[in-house]
């Protein structure tokens, strides 16, 4: 029996006091409708079935390469209407998994249990009991404990509301039963829409067995419709994540302050202080220590490496032993080799820093190809950009960079080679060579300083 996973993603969200779509609204750095189609991608052979209305264009354009079929829902008349807007792609011998774009914590463990009872010909329907129902619709039971209906809120009486046991939206249903039971749905009720929950009274009078199944987590199908809501479920998110990352042995000096914003996959004994974010694909290897408020995007941390505070690393590489700040931005392209150092309000961008050498203190390094065991003093710059055309420099093994030099690109520095302090260099330097730019200096006696009128 094939799978059709259908998510709910039709709503404006007006509480989220946004023009974006409510599903386009990002946890952990992915839009909530991401969170969904990737738990949903991992049951076996699931079809992802997305109808849309709102913002229908936006929230295309954003998963254009997911594979997914949409179906549109031009005009919101409940999640029963929403649901057969898919029906048509749907082959009858399939089963139906219903989801929401707006619960973005459900988990795949969770949907495999639900798909089971479905796939044996019972509807499947996942319910959370709350201290606080309210607004919920409330599941009905007869006298032995079997499920009967689901009553919506604003039309339950005051004993139904008094019911603990409430519906999530989410359901697994053959798709031969839904295309019977959603043609027979009414919208004589207070909000005037089609319920999906009435197909649960339907497959009662039909004899087919309900079976109610319980989430391991209620944040796992708490929904959002305010940025409130959403923060919550950011912070447990990140909790979860942070202690995943305990359980396989990293130290984290505060597990509430730290934000995965994709994924970070760490080695043996890592330490990450405080207020670190790291975004999209990270690897930090045995040993690595992230000092506090740091923020990693998209890089390979070696083994060994110290990165100091307030650091930014941007789809680079840093290799074993080496460290980085503090306060040093690492920009697209920057290669750090072992044991390599880049100190304190410096930046490297599309550049390779060999084994050993050291770009310390207040330095711009772009476009650069940097030897072994080289030095490069306080201050100095590789011009690499004449306003049109960037340009390399490359400087040698062991070469020594006096403080406050600029080499103008196309340059290089030869092996052993010396910048003096305070050089524009704008011609080639051979190996072992001092290089002296800068004008002649004068002492004049007598001078008197300005002063004002």
């Amino acid at each position: 029996m094939s799978l059709a996973v259908v998510t709910l993603a039709a709503g404006k969200g007006s509480r989220m006091k946004s023009p974006l779509p409510k599903v386009l609204h990002t946890l952990a750095g992915k839009p909530m409708l991401g969170h969904v189609l990737a738990a949903a991608s991992a049951l076996p052979e699931a079809a992802q079935h997305v109808v849309i209305g709102h913002g229908a264009e936006q929230v295309k354009a954003m998963f254009a390469d997911s594979g997914v079929t949409w179906a549109l829902q031009s005009e919101q008349k409940g999640t029963g209407h929403a649901v057969a807007q898919a029906l048509p792609a749907i082959a009858d011998t399939a089963v139906v998994l219903v989801l929401y774009g707006d619960v973005p914590l459900i988990r795949t463990e969770t949907l495999e249990k639900l798909t089971a009872i479905a796939a044996s010909g019972a509807l499947g329907l996942l319910t959370v009991t709350l201290e606080d129902p309210a607004g919920y619709g409330r599941i009905i039971r007869n006298s032995n404990g079997a499920v009967q209906a689901i009553v919506e809120h604003k039309d339950a009486t005051e004993a139904q509301r008094a019911v603990q046991e409430v519906n999530t939206g989410i359901m697994a249903v053959p798709a031969a039963l839904l295309k019977k039971w959603l043609p027979l749905l009414s919208a004589d009720n207070a909000q005037g829409e089609y319920y999906l929950t009435d197909i649960i009274a339907m497959a009662v009078a039909d004899g087919v067995v309900v079976e109610a199944l319980q989430p391991a987590s209620a944040s796992e199908v708490e929904g959002v419709n305010d940025r409130i809501q959403l923060a919550r479920l950011e912070r447990i998110y990140q909790a979860q994540l942070a202690e995943a990352l305990m359980a396989g042995g990293v130290a984290l000096a505060d597990p509430a302050r730290l934000d995965i914003r994709g994924t970070l996959t760490c080695g043996q004994d890592v330490f990450i202080d405080v207020g670190c974010i790291f975004e999209g694909d990270v690897v930090l290897e045995d040993g690595v220590r992230i000092g506090a408020y740091n923020v990693v995007r998209n890089s390979r941390i070696g083994a060994g490496v110290e990165v100091e505070s307030f650091c930014h690393i941007e789809d680079a590489r840093v290799a074993a032993a080496a460290s980085v700040g503090p306060y040093a931005r690492l920009r697209p392209g920057a290669d750090l080799a072992e044991g390599a150092r880049v100190g304190n309000f410096c930046e490297v961008k599309k550049s390779v820093i060999g084994r050993g050498s050291k770009v310390n203190h207040l330095t711009y390094i772009g476009d650069a190809v940097i030897g072994e065991g080289a030095n490069i003093g306080a201050g100095t710059i590789t011009c690499n950009y004449d306003g049109v055309n960037k340009f390399r420099t490359e400087i040698g093994d062991g070469a020594f960079i006096g403080s406050n030099s600029s080499l103008v690109a196309p340059v290089s520095v030869g092996a052993g080679a010396t910048v003096a302090a305070g050089s524009v260099v704008t011609k080639d330097v051979a190996d072992g060579e001092l290089a002296v730019a800068r004008g002649k200096q004068r002492n004049i006696s007598g001078w008197q300083r300005p002063v004002k009128d």
